[in-house]
């Protein structure tokens, strides 16, 4: 395969990825409320922990992730804290008030950083499609791991980057009462992959 058609392949598959709904989209249209470049700075916590996922995978460490017992700590850990954030974020729809306090670059950061690395769906695309794509990439050179990267972050980057930037532009057009309801439907949907992760973790016990 030459280099041009994998790229076009790892924009397809990244695309169609990142498309999928999930906590990351509920949390980047939530922050998307307070700033309409909270998607950029989501995807750069959601980065910090591809892209090393990355160079574990090409060093041969992908096994890892496709543990039986790590996909059940992981799908744990990760269903209590969406829990805890969806019902930190009814919390703040309670004091939710058009005097809010100046958007922190830091707190998306996080949120991306630790929705992506508690998400145990998000660890077994690396371990089985990532894996894949990673194996064609090493396979093509180093050039191609450096553009598989880029690509992909840039397909979640861009596609995050829209979510926060919609629902921010919403929020202009939307009474106090319209953007409570927008934050609720996000929070519930954080606590419902919350369960989702946890249920099915149980399950596989």
């Amino acid at each position: 395969m030459s280099l041009f058609l994998f790229l076009i392949q790892v924009f397809v598959i990244s695309l169609s990825g990142v498309l999928a709904p999930g906590p990351v989209m509920a949390a980047t249209i939530a922050a998307g409320t307070k700033s309409k470049h909270a998607g950029i700075f989501i995807s750069l916590g959601h980065s910090s922990i591809e892209l090393p996922l990355l160079a574990a995978i090409i060093f041969g460490l992908g096994f890892v992730f496709e543990h039986h017992i790590a996909k059940i700590v992981i799908g744990l850990v990760g269903g209590a804290y969406l829990l805890w954030m969806g019902f930190e974020m009814f919390k703040e729809i309670k004091n939710y008030h058009e005097s809010r306090p100046p958007f922190n670059s830091k707190g998306p950061i996080m949120t991306g950083l630790i929705l992506s690395a508690s998400n145990p769906y998000f660890l077994l695309w690396w371990a089985t499609v990532g894996l894949n794509l990673a194996k064609d990439a090493a396979g093509l050179g180093y050039i191609a791991i450096i553009l598989f990267a880029m690509v992909h972050s840039l397909c979640d980057m861009g596609w995050l980057e829209i979510l926060s930037f919609t629902s921010y532009k919403g929020t202009k057009f939307l009474n106090e009462k319209s953007q409570r309801i927008v934050l609720g439907v996000c929070a519930a949907a954080i606590i419902f992959f919350g369960i989702y992760f946890i249920l099915k973790s149980l399950l596989s016990l």
